[in-house]
């Protein structure tokens, strides 16, 4: 988010990232900044909220106008509608007073409406060196230029992107029986019924999660082994994709 209070003020950037990151995208982007006067420092008299669209969705474009000495930014998601808003308070801030009629809910809350629409985010969901932007569909999500350069991968993502051939995505499952806490191995097998590889388990809790999966496989019965049983789920492709993207 870019913050701008006057025409003479030198700009300020807010960036948002995975808290168990925080240090290492510091040093990354002290790394490049040569010698500009640039400051970066982590903001601890800000919060971040995730609202999440309920029957009164409507309203809270309007609400915040009132509060503008708390509710430092309101701004739609800029993955998908679907996500809702993120809205950037002063630390202590009233969220009832900022948007009347909403209730605070847990992260739990959140992560499960996050993993039933297929979103992933931070470094669980899409880890560092594994995930590639077009399997995790981000240019879907606004998360990836074709036009600017250059980026690390750039190559790759626009030859991939140019050929129109994906055949690995992040798609959200639902599972026959709810997960076991924290007993499932980073990036286990998802298996078809005959027992071939399907892809890789990424994040989820109680019933839902998000699994890269080969899309030539996801109408099949699929199976995740958690400690010696097959449990069963099944995935989808989200509706807010592009009604193009299942290819």
């Amino acid at each position: 988010f870019r913050l701008h209070e006057s025409p003479e003020e030198e700009p300020h950037v807010l960036l948002e990232c995975d808290s168990g990151v925080l240090d290492a995208i510091q040093k990354h982007l002290k790394l490049y900044k040569i010698r500009r006067k640039v400051n970066i420092a982590p903001c601890l008299d800000l919060s971040l909220w995730a609202v999440v669209p309920g029957e009164q969705a409507g309203d809270i474009a309007s609400s915040p106008t009132k509060c503008a000495d708390q509710a430092l930014i309101l701004t739609p998601d800029p993955r998908t509608e679907v996500m809702g808003w993120r809205l950037i308070t002063k630390k202590g801030a009233n969220l009832s007073e900022i948007i009347p009629g909403s209730h605070i809910g847990n992260i739990q809350d959140y992560h499960r409406h996050r993993y039933k629409q297929g979103i992933p985010e931070g470094v669980k969901d899409l880890p560092p060196g594994v995930a590639l932007p077009l399997e995790s569909n981000l240019a879907y999500m606004n998360g990836i230029s074709f036009t600017k350069g250059c980026y690390i991968g750039q190559e790759l993502t626009a030859r991939t992107h140019h050929m129109g051939v994906i055949r690995k995505r992040l798609l959200p499952v639902h599972f026959s029986a709810p997960l076991p806490r924290d007993s499932i191995p980073e990036g286990a097998e998802i298996l078809t019924e005959s027992g071939k590889s399907a892809g890789k388990f990424r994040a989820g809790g109680g019933e839902l999660g998000i699994a890269l999966l080969r899309l030539a496989n996801i109408n099949e019965p699929l199976y995740l082994n958690i400690a010696g049983d097959n449990v069963k789920l099944t995935a989808s492709i989200p509706q807010w994709w592009p009604k193009t993207a299942s290819k």
